[in-house]
């Protein structure tokens, strides 16, 4: 039987944080985020707190890809080209090539496009986000089963992250924001076996705030959606959101959602809103990102962002930029809405060209001046993970 879990917190009398004032409640029950504060600067260095791994991509004349990574496991890597055309590439921890899997088609067993693909190691299974399916398979590409997302092709941008042993973690699509909406689309947990739900969870909030923004297109004007990640992994939990709730919430492997962290002031007093995008969670620093909802020419990625940390040691929020310190001059690095795994919260591609470009200006040091130091600049990408310190 499906079980329902609606989460509703209100949080009474929450005062924003001026400059950077104590920024958590004081019995640091969830933490406190005013978005529209000056915090702080802070230049951070990536391998002061984080492992740093890179992996040559092995290239040969058959496994020359463009290195869109789809997952990271302990053994292999699974990656794609940004053209659709079917093809799955495995490489082993080492970047050494192993085989490519293509079962692109309109049969049964295929897929006719690659939305993403979850990685499930333990089971030896891949399952593959199809615009209307859900298709498993194992590490070889022999087909296991299949089953239909709740929604179909509405739903074909579905987050699916591998949960536990027997279970998914997902959520539709929310791109589009229905504003008479007074809860979240549900979070489901969901049977890896048959696709049967096992538990529906959903924030409620007081309406629904659309994301759309509008942007110049030479005399017309076009909109776009920024992207959420409503789904973060999180160490032992998942920290669940929903651009519309003022808060964000932790749900634990026992399925018990707890208030984590709140923005202020209430989104439903903006104009325009600034959202709140949680974004890596290291043992220390909580990284975010603030979202301004009105185009900027100026803007990178043409809309207003400030990137912000919470460091769990000093209690205090800052503005931060970090830096990889394995580049002579300054490499700033976001994390604010790359999150991947639990393990590795934060994967990158490197262009072979632009490393060998650096290599040559004597721009790099370390294991990466090694790494390109062996390149060309037809040599597939380098894959930057970036894992939780040992």
């Amino acid at each position: 039987m499906k079980k329902v879990n609606i989460i509703f917190v209100i949080l009474l009398s929450i005062t924003g944080c001026g400059g950077n004032k104590r920024s958590v409640n004081q019995n640091d029950a969830f933490i406190v985020v005013d978005v529209t504060a000056k915090y702080p600067k802070i230049e951070l260095i990536l391998q002061d707190f984080m492992d740093v791994e890179y992996i040559a991509l092995e290239t040969t004349d058959e496994f020359l890809c463009q290195g869109l990574v789809l997952a990271v496991g302990n053994e292999i890597i699974l990656v794609k080209n940004q053209i659709d055309d079917g093809d799955i590439f495995v490489y082993d921890r080492a970047g050494q090539a192993l085989r490519i899997i293509n079962r692109k088609g309109q049969g049964r067993e295929e897929y006719s496009s690659i939305i993403g693909v979850t990685l499930d190691e333990e089971n030896n299974e891949m399952f593959v986000n199809d615009i209307q399916r859900i298709i498993v398979y194992d590490l070889y590409g022999k087909f296991s089963r299949s089953f239909a997302k709740e929604g179909g092709a509405r739903n074909r941008n579905m987050l699916i992250h591998n949960f536990d042993k027997e279970n998914l973690i997902c959520q539709a699509s929310t791109t589009q924001i229905d504003n008479n909406s007074t809860e979240s689309l549900p979070f489901v947990i969901m049977s890896k076996k048959d696709g049967s739900i096992v538990k529906d969870i959903r924030i409620q909030f007081k309406q629904g705030v659309s994301t759309m923004i509008t942007v110049p297109f030479g005399e017309l004007t076009s909109t776009m959606y920024p992207a959420f990640n409503t789904i973060i992994p999180s160490h032992n939990s998942w920290i669940l959101m929903d651009p519309s709730s003022d808060t964000i919430f932790n749900l634990l492997p026992d399925y018990s959602m707890i208030p984590f962290m709140v923005r202020t002031p209430t989104i439903y007093s903006m104009n325009p809103e600034i959202f709140l995008r949680p974004g890596i969670f290291t043992d220390r620093y909580y990284f975010m990102e603030t979202l301004r909802r009105e185009y900027s020419s100026g803007a990178i990625g043409l809309l207003p962002t400030i990137q912000l940390f919470y460091d769990r040691q000093e209690k205090k929020i800052y503005e931060y930029t970090v830096n990889n310190d394995d580049y002579v001059n300054k490499n700033t690095i976001s994390f604010s809405t790359a999150v991947k795994s639990h393990k590795i919260p934060f994967w990158q591609k490197i262009e072979a060209f632009e490393l060998v470009e650096s290599y040559e200006k004597e721009e790099l040091k370390g294991k990466l001046k090694e790494i390109a130091a062996k390149l060309d600049e037809g040599s597939n990408p380098v894959i930057m993970l970036v894992k939780n310190k040992n």
